[in-house]
């Protein structure tokens, strides 16, 4: 099993995986998860090599990184970049919607690196590249593993993600900003955005409300 972005095989027709040693194999996605932009590829073959996944909640800020990709398909095979870990749960909007939970990285990503993988001074895979942000200098962004791996263990279990979704993005309140907005509380979540088509947007929510409980839960933060 191969884990990669969702962006990368997106309307393939066609999938090869090649190998270091020139050997290509013929592969068939599994499963995707759009919202983590992770998919799966299956290949079949004897004794191949497979990368050690770490922990990515352990990740700490200033911690080096490298991350490997073959950038714009130049000839000679993968490259290498060096970095460090810029900042963790990391959210931003790019054309593919919505990414949140992000990793940033200062590590050279550019397109050719997404479906890479970004390791540890070990060589234990943290995240998975997947963005840039265009104009922008030393600012990268990928997957956490551990959020690829749930994703990749329920393709692999179900053929796909089973997750809930509400389909909002908001801002976790405080004092300051209920008093700023002169808001009728001081916490809950504010929604900024209401994703077409989700079922936020069939539920009639709409941007400027505030979530404050869901079902018997009370509701203080994003995360919640």
């Amino acid at each position: 099993y191969i884990l990669t972005n969702n962006h990368v095989i997106g309307g393939a027709e066609k999938i090869d995986a090649t190998l270091a040693s020139g050997e290509v194999l013929p592969g068939k996605i599994v499963g995707t998860c759009v919202s983590d932009d992770i998919a799966v590829v299956k290949v079949d073959g004897k004794n191949l090599p497979t990368a050690e996944l770490g922990d990515s909640d352990q990740l700490k800020v200033g911690q080096t990184v490298f991350a490997i990709g073959n950038p714009f398909g130049l000839a000679g095979g993968p490259t290498v970049t060096k970095g460090v870990i810029s900042a963790v749960k990391r959210s931003i909007r790019s054309e593919r919607g919505l990414i949140e939970n992000l990793v940033q990285t200062d590590a050279s990503i550019n397109p050719g690196n997404s479906g890479g993988p970004l390791v540890d001074i070990h060589g234990r895979v943290v995240a998975i590249n997947t963005a840039i942000v265009p104009f922008a200098q030393g600012i990268g962004f990928a997957i956490p593993v551990n959020s690829a791996k749930r994703c990749a263990t329920e393709i692999i279990t179900h053929g796909r993600v089973m997750r809930p979704w509400l389909g909002v993005s908001g801002l976790s309140l405080t004092p300051e900003i209920a008093s700023h907005y002169n808001l009728p509380v001081e916490e809950g979540v504010l929604i900024t955005e209401v994703m077409s088509d989700s079922p936020a947007e069939k539920a009639e929510m709409e941007r400027g409300d505030i979530i404050i409980g869901f079902g018997d839960k009370a509701i203080n933060s994003v995360e919640d």
